[in-house]
Parts: C-alpha cells; structure tokens; sequence
C-alpha cells in the first residue's frame, strides 16, 4: 500500500529532496499554481551529482501540466513553443527540455515531429519548423545519416563525398529556413563511434575517416557563421563529460542514437540559447572572497594566512580568478559580497601577491558585517540593475540559502569544501551567454566605472538641474550603421525598464527593418564628460497612411534621467514634420517592469487615443506643437530613410 505524501506532511517532517516536493504538488494537484518555486527546486536538483538524471526525472511530472494553465496563473510567464524533429528516434528529449526550461521560468510547448521525417520536416514550409511562434526548431541529427547511405564495401573517399553531400544540402536548407523561418534552428555535430572507423580494418583508413569527420563537423559549426537563424550545438564537449553516447540496444531496436545523458546535456544547452535568445543574460557575477576566490579566511588567518598561489589548494583558487577576470573581460560585472572589514579586503586586493583579481576588476565591493541579501539588493540599486540581472556564488549553504529565499530571481552557485570543482560551477549554466558579443559589452565594467564618476558629481552638486549641466550630455540620434545591428538586438531583448512595446527582435529581424523602405530604425548614442557610453537607446518607427508609427522606443536603463529619451522623440517628431506626416501614433504595452514609463508619451505632448483590456494604450501627437529639446543636451539628429 502506497502513502500519498503531502506538503503538509513535508512541513512536519522537516526538509525533504526537491523532487519528493515536486512530486507531492503534482498529487495534490497545485503544481501550476504552485509554478514559480519550480526553478528554485530544480536548481537544486541541478546541482547534485545525478542532477541530469534528477532533471529529467521532474522533467516528465511537469510535462504533464499543460503550459497555457500555467501562464493564464502566473502574471509575465510566457511559454516556449518548440518544435523537435530528427533522423532517430526524439521522444526522449521531451522531459529534460521541459526541465531545463522550467528552470528558468519558462513552461514548454512541444511539437516532436514523426520519426525519421527531419528532411521532409526542413523542406516543408508548413511544418511545425516553421510554424508562427516557433521560438527553437530542433533538428536532432547523427552519424548515421551518412553511414545509412553508403555503398557496401564503403572507404573514405565514400564518405568524403557523402559528407560532402550532406554539408551542402543542410547550407541550403538553412537558407531556407533564414527565409520562411521566424525563430532560430538548431542543428548539431555528429558524433563519429568506434563502431565507425573500426569497420576499417587499417590504421590509415581510421585516421583519413577521423579528419574527413572532424571537417565536416568544422563545416557545420561554419554554417552557423553564415547563417543569421541558425545555431549549432557541438556535442564534442557534453559527450566528454557524459556516459556513452547511446545504448546500442535502443539504437538497433528503437532508433535512439544519441543516449539519455547526451539527450539531457543537449537539452541544457537548447535551455540556454532560449534564455539567450530572450535576453535574459545575467549581466553581474557577485564573489564570495573567503574560501570562494581565495583559500582562507582572511579576519582569522590574517593576509599572510591566504592564497590564492604557491600552494596546491591556492593555486586552484587562482584558476577561479582567472576565470573570473576572463569574464569579467567580455562585458560580465564583477562585484564582491563577503563578511569581512573593508580595509583589509582593499589591502588585499591592492597588493597581494597571489591576487590575479584586483581592486580595479570590481564594479562594486560589499565587505561589511551586514547580510548578503541586503548588501546584494545595495549593489543593484548602486548599479540600477534588477537583481535578477545578478549570479551569486559563495562557499556557505547559510548565506546561499539566505540569498536564495530572500531574492528567488538570482542565479546561486553552490560552492563547497572542493575548490577543484568550482570553476566548473561557475561556468556550468552559461549563466552570461549572449548571441554576439558588442563593443559595448566589452566595455560595460569601465562604463559602470564611469557611473560611479558621476554619482559622486551628483553628490557634490546642489541641485538635479546642476548636475546635468555639469555632466555635459550629448546625444546623437542616426540610422543604426551595420555594426551596431547585434547591440541594438541586444537591446530589444535585454531592456525591460525602458521598453515602451516590448517586442523583442533578433539579429535577422532588425537586419529585415533595416532592409525595408518603409521602416526606421535609429540608435540612440550619448557621451558626457565622463566617457562614451556608446549605443545605449534605439528607436523603430514606419509609415503607417499620413501618419509616422513608433512601432517602440528603448533606453537602457543606465542612462535614465538625463534628457537623451526626450531628445530622441524630439529628433523624431521633427523628422515626422519635415517628412510631411500628418501625426505621429505609438504605443504603451505595459509589463511587471515598465509601468513606470506610461507616463513618458504624454509629457512629450502626446493624446490618448484608445486604450485595450490588456492595458495597451494608443497615443497620438498632432505634430502642432514640438517639445524642446532639454537644455542641458546637445543634439545631433541625422534621420533619412525611405520613411521620410
């Protein structure tokens, strides 16, 4: 006879696995409502030693909730919708897909095509591949739809010139998809087993298929390059780490050729280009100092005490800063938490010879007695990011555990007594992957170095005007120049505050506006006497009869409050009166995060026209009387387009 186990019972009997929990909601039938600790029990479940195992597990009782309850229960979560196809057998995907996604808050709507159908799948622009709202399209593939279709005997020009073939048609179905496609297809390496090359029975034979292989993979990872909707996962590196790569009974009997590990570490990685590809980047990894990026503890062992080199211990500590300032040098914030007085940490940071991380690699250091979760919300207000923009990591299950209850939104890495094991931790959820890397991002920690410059010009000036005048802001507004493409994609995805429609557009999309005579697509640029701060805005506008639309207007969220988002409306309403357009329409979809702009349109002069039941409001600017451009800004707007 089976116990039912419930979530009171749980509460009585004290802490409990987070799969027994997810299993307990499940029967009692509150799992949906019940959605946003979901990712907080998953992540546990991720980080033990059978997590892939444990995920997969969760994965299929989630699977059973079907997505749309849970986004008509829970205000700002929007579903996946994705499609999977292959040449074998795909079904097992299912449940780790579910699992990783839910760890980020992201119920899944899966479409899994028939078996063996990939081609027909990628050919037909009606399948499910292509299907509006697609966000990934999965294409599974594996070795053996080349050795499926060799002659018997078969040698390495056979395959040469088969993998040839396959490179050729998987470029052009590519480009189809790049075509009639919406979302971003994914396609893989293929793994090459020993039952291949030991069908060779010479040595030279084996090393002529290896190379021939190993190009064709380098093929299909330069495909990605060329194509702007395609990625492509290498399964080199999750195959290194994982068990076999199938079960050579369900390969001959079922036609499952890539095995449950493989299958959940591949779902990883879909999980993680998803995120990315919705602009959920974390944008700041905060660091433990005592035995998290240095071995010791610094109030008990004095400077002397610590290390971080020269010894066994300390120089894998030191392998964690490298990394650490690795990262940090792509446009990742790094910022310090510890319990420790302030004073020695600096001295430390300065001067320690062991120390790869110094002072100056730190966008902000917290070392003080008071809680973590306190001087964790300090930091983001210092930075004006949310803290789901944050990563924590730390050596104490209390201080992690307080972290994590008190701010649910932050990405926490568990470290422990191994240090040995804490850069594959930190690096495990790619928690900072982006599709591109800009200009800006690489110089994101001088800019918020910058910020700093600035706070401390607010503090000694009387008044806000003051400080505006002495900040010297200048603002340009001009067509987006083809290497700002990849950043102002960034900023659709990756703006919530000031982001007025929150439509958010991929590289190709903003490639598809830009290529249309009908639309507008302008980068907003500032600079002040502090620095450049680069592409920090971008506007997108088109005709629409008589009248000029701003389809949406975005600032990040780093230059708030200083005239630049009044000066580019006003840019763009003169263009509309120079290009002869009877009025100017935008709108105001509002969200969790940007309520606060509903108020933007009408005090630049804009009348409400409608307004929606979801709360999207329709406004309008009769264009008869401009606003000003702040006096404290100096302007330069250069508009052309086909609009005008």
């Amino acid at each position: 006879m089976r116990t039912a186990v419930t979530t009171s019972d749980l509460d009585r009997t004290g802490p409990v696995s987070p799969l027994v929990r997810l299993r307990a909601l499940h029967g009692e039938q509150r799992l949906a409502a019940e959605y946003p600790v979901v990712p907080g029990l998953l992540a546990e479940l991720a980080q033990q030693d059978d997590g892939f195992a444990q995920l997969s597990r969760a994965g299929r009782l989630l699977a059973k909730l079907a997505a749309e309850d849970i986004a008509e229960r829970h205000t700002g979560v929007v579903p996946a919708t994705v499609a999977v196809t292959g040449h074998g057998t795909v079904d097992g995907l299912t449940a780790p897909l579910t699992a990783e996604l839910a760890r980020h808050g992201i119920p899944l709507r899966v479409r899994v095509g028939d078996h063996d159908l990939w081609l027909r799948d990628l050919q037909d622009t009606t399948s499910d591949l292509y299907a509006p709202g697609t966000e990934l399209a999965l294409c599974l593939l594996d070795a053996q739809i080349v050795f499926d279709e060799l002659p018997l005997p078969w040698g390495t020009e056979d395959v040469a010139k088969s993998v040839a073939g396959k490179l050729e048609l998987l470029d052009r179905l590519a480009s189809r998809y790049d075509e009639h496609g919406t979302g971003t297809l994914v396609l893989n390496t293929l793994p090459l087993l020993p039952q291949h090359t030991q069908q060779l029975v010479d040595h030279r034979s084996r090393t002529e298929l290896s190379i021939i292989w190993r190009e064709f993979n380098i093929g299909l990872l330069r495909l990605a390059a060329a194509h702007p909707r395609l990625h492509v996962v290498d399964l080199e590196p999750l195959i290194a780490e994982s068990g076999p790569v199938r079960d050579p009974r369900l390969a001959a009997y079922a036609k499952v050729y890539l095995g449950e590990e493989v299958l959940a570490r591949y779902a990883r990685q879909a999980g993680h280009l998803l995120r990315t590809l919705r602009g959920r980047a974390k944008k700041v990894l905060v660091l433990d100092l005592d035995n998290t990026l240095w071995d010791g503890i610094l109030g008990d062992d004095g400077p002397d005490g610590i290390a971080a080199a020269t010894t066994y211990r300390g120089e894998v500590f030191g392998r964690l800063q490298r990394v650490a300032k690795q990262i940090g040098g792509q446009g990742v914030l790094l910022a310090v938490c510890s319990k420790n007085d302030r004073e020695p940490v600096l001295a430390v940071l300065r001067d320690h010879p062991d120390m790869t991380l110094r002072e100056a690699d730190f966008v902000r250091i917290a070392a003080n007695w008071e809680p973590k979760d306190g001087n964790i919300r300090h930091i983001a207000e210092q930075l004006n990011l949310g803290t789901d923009s944050f990563v924590f990591a730390d050596d104490s299950p209390f201080e992690r555990g307080l972290v994590a209850s008190s701010l649910p939104e932050i990405a926490v890495i568990g470290l422990d007594e191994e240090p040995a094991l804490h850069i594959d931790r930190l690096l495990a959820d790619g928690w900072f992957d982006v599709r591109e890397l800009t200009t800006e991002d690489r110089g994101r920690a001088v800019q918020y170095r910058q910020e700093a410059e600035r706070q401390d010009l607010r503090r000694t000036t009387g008044s806000m005007e003051e400080y505006l005048r002495d900040l010297g802001v200048s603002v340009e507004v001009a067509p987006v120049r083809d290497h700002e493409v990849a950043r102002v994609s960034q900023i659709t995805l990756r703006t919530n505050q000031f982001n007025l429609t929150t439509r958010r557009l991929q590289v190709p999309d903003v490639r598809e506006r830009l290529g249309s005579a009908d639309d507008l697509v302008l980068a907003v640029r500032s600079r002040d006497r502090f620095g450049d701060n680069g592409v920090v805005g971008a506007v997108f506008a088109r005709r629409e009869d008589e009248a000029l639309r701003i389809d949406n207007m975005l600032l990040s969220c780093r230059v708030f409050a200083r005239g630049i988002e009044q000066a580019a409306i006003a840019a763009l309403l003169e263009h509309a009166v120079d290009s002869g357009a009877a009025e100017v329409r935008a709108s105001y979809r509002p969200t969790a995060k940007n309520h606060k702009m509903r108020a933007f349109y009408p005090s630049l002069g804009f009348e409400q026209a409608a307004e929606s039941a979801d709360g999207t409001v329709e406004f309008r600017h009769p264009l008869t009387r401009l606003p000003e451009v702040p006096g404290h800004v100096t302007l330069d707007a250069t508009i052309r387009s086909g609009t005008g």
